[in-house]
């Protein structure tokens, strides 16, 4: 068998409905719109959403909230997690990201104060929350904000 002579599974293709092209084509006269009415006229039809002058669904439904287009997004780490790490590791959120801890920096890397912290570390990120400061000064490490 050659390329040239590949064909199709027999009934497996079917040819395109010609409408429009006369009587016999059994897709003449209306061309399969019906007899009248919108939907039989060119361009016609209705709008999305459109329920036959009924109110529609949509704006019947109340508008909720609002979307804070300021809005930050920080990478959240807790302290138990950071326990990976050696004593005396500077954590910046480049490592974090290289080690997966976090996927995307996003707004910022945020230090949680869940867990508990048992290693002495230098940790650099952009907010932290009192808990983890406390927890991570205790041990003996220092806190810094990028």
């Amino acid at each position: 068998m050659k390329l040239h002579e590949l064909k199709p599974a027999e009934g497996s293709r079917h040819s395109k409905k010609r409408i429009a092209r006369g009587p016999s084509s059994g897709q003449g006269n209306t061309a399969g719109r019906g007899e009248h009415g919108q939907k039989s006229r060119s361009g016609g039809g209705v709008r999305l959403g459109f329920e036959g002058g009924q109110t529609p669904l949509f704006q019947t439904l109340p508008k909720r909230g609002f979307t804070n287009i300021n809005r930050k997004e920080y990478a959240v780490v807790n302290l138990e997690k950071l326990n990976n790490f050696d004593d005396g590791t500077e954590v910046t959120p480049e490592l974090l990201q290289e080690v997966g801890m976090i996927k995307k920096v996003k707004s910022g890397v945020k230090i949680l104060g869940r867990g508990k912290l048992e290693k002495k570390l230098t940790v650099k990120a952009h907010k932290f929350s009192n808990s983890a400061k406390e927890a991570i000064e205790n041990n003996g490490g220092t806190v810094e904000v990028v």
